[in-house]
């Protein structure tokens, strides 16, 4: 019994690998793409389209998933970024607790924010969230910023606590103690001036 064995030149081995490459890129940077975003065009498209939102002028302001650094007093202020809010370099500082960095940032941020109200400041607006754009802080750190933010608009504090209030969501994750409060919607919100 004889088998024939085809052996393949150099130039049918190349156009062979070709042939692959062409169909794994065909199907990896174009097919699948394409699949992926006409799904999430169906099924989420505010999500999809990066959760942009618009300001009273209905121009977009930001994305209700990325945090923006607020710092006038009429406006509630997010959590810390060690990438100062750039998408671009999203990431923590890789400090250790125990790092006499991370240590002096936080006494410094205590030291602005202490001048701000007499009662103990909540742990997110002193830490870092690990991507550094954390659009959202604890439903304690919105109501400890109540006073600054009434007081900067010339509004009663119970307009803003039940601003605060009502734009509090507790989070789909099983571990979040406490609800959230995105930042950006709540000050979007203050600016439309919703009771």
């Amino acid at each position: 019994m004889q088998t024939h064995t085809t052996r393949l030149t150099g130039t049918s081995q190349l156009a062979a690998c070709g042939r692959i490459v062409l169909i794994t890129l065909a199907i990896c940077s174009l097919a699948y793409p394409l699949l992926i975003l006409a799904i999430g065009q169906a099924v989420t498209p505010f999500t999809a389209n990066g959760s942009l939102l618009r300001g009273n002028d209905g121009r977009i302001v930001g994305s209700a998933a990325l945090a923006q650094g607020f710092a006038r007093p009429e406006y509630f202020w997010p959590r810390p970024s060690a990438v100062d809010y750039n998408a671009s370099a999203a990431g923590g500082s890789n400090l250790s607790p125990a790092n006499p960095a991370l240590r002096a940032r936080a006494e410094d941020l205590l030291g602005r924010l202490g001048r701000e109200a007499g009662s103990a400041v909540p742990a997110d607006l002193v830490t870092a969230s690990g991507s550094g754009l954390d659009p959202h802080i604890t439903l304690a750190a919105a109501r400890w910023q109540t006073r600054r933010v009434a007081t900067a608009r010339g509004l009663p504090a119970e307009d803003v606590a039940a601003l605060i209030e009502k734009h509090a969501r507790r989070s789909e994750a099983f571990f979040a103690p406490e609800p959230l409060v995105n930042v950006l919607l709540l000050n979007i919100a203050l600016d439309r001036g919703t009771p």
